[in-house]
């Protein structure tokens, strides 16, 4: 027996010429559905995603999945070499991704699905025109003020003393230890402590790091799936993402897991396959 994998393992080369590492999955149904990109939360990888992609699969769409540089599969070398960042995220790596998924699909648009830090870059992404609609699940801009219950007294102790000092002493981010997903660069450990200090996110480093804003002139539908027991994509931290959105038409749909029969949703839960019941509420929104 020959084991088929359900995907195509495939390469991303970004402008800079970074290697990304990619799925391609590919549905058997002819169909008119936007290819979706799957793009993963900060230290998550492809893999996490991989039983929410089948099922996309299996409901007629395309869909890529990927590792953002120096997380996974697409980090090369030591992690305490990787000079990755955040903005290179945004920059490089998602435009390559909806690049790469357009000549694989032969499609004119995508749709982003994007998780947590993953929908909250199109701001800064230079052909944000190629993306038709993004579904932003756990979205917003984790303004430390926005945080609550535990997260929002880790986040300090995260941000200002586990950051500095594994950086100084490892060379990176230490968030396995603290159950946070993949260990991060010292880049994007940096950023994400200085987008999350001030409301507005990536927007504390316009004019800094990052040149072009294209926040203001997307105006493709932006939905986020947000879960009233999330720590992190809090209610106040959604609405200050798609503040930043103006000419955007904006929609926040709230989950609340005991009506959806679930102990927990929050940041994390929504691609598991416990939790597939939510998965075809987000079907209704990629079809609308």
């Amino acid at each position: 027996m020959i084991s088929m994998n359900s995907f195509e393992n495939i390469n991303i080369t970004c402008k800079d010429g970074y290697n990304l590492s990619a799925r391609f999955y590919q549905t058997a149904n002819k169909n008119e559905h936007l290819p979706i990109l799957i793009c993963p939360a900060t230290g998550i990888t492809k893999t996490f995603y991989h039983n929410f992609a089948e099922w996309l699969v299996a409901q007629g769409y395309n869909v890529l999945s990927f590792d953002f540089r120096g997380i996974g599969d697409s980090l090369h070398g030591a992690l305490k070499d990787s000079q990755a960042s955040i903005q290179d995220w945004g920059l490089l790596d998602i435009p390559a991704a909806i690049e790469t998924l357009l000549a694989k699909t032969q499609a004119k648009q995508v749709t982003l699905l994007g998780h947590s830090a993953g929908g909250q870059l199109l701001g800064i992404t230079p052909n944000f025109e190629k993306v038709a609609k993004v579904i932003a699940i756990s979205g917003s801009t984790g303004h430390v003020k926005g945080l609550k219950g535990r997260t929002k007294r880790m986040a300090p102790v995260m941000f200002n003393l586990v950051f500095p000092i594994s950086t100084l002493f490892k060379g990176y981010g230490a968030t396995q230890m603290l159950g946070m997903g993949e260990n991060l660069p010292k880049n994007v450990a940096k950023q994400w402590a200085l987008f999350c200090s001030k409301p507005g996110y990536v927007m504390n480093a316009m004019g800094k790091t990052i040149f072009e804003d294209h926040h203001a002139e997307i105006q493709c539908p932006i939905t986020v799936f947000w879960s009233s027991d999330d720590e992190i994509a809090t209610e106040a931290n959604v609405k200050d993402l798609l503040r930043l959105y103006p000419n955007a038409k904006t929609h926040m749909h709230e989950l609340v897991p005991t009506e959806l029969g679930h102990k927990q949703i929050g940041h994390m839960m929504m691609f598991k396959k416990s939790h597939q019941n939510i998965w075809s509420l987000i079907a209704n929104e990629l079809a609308a």
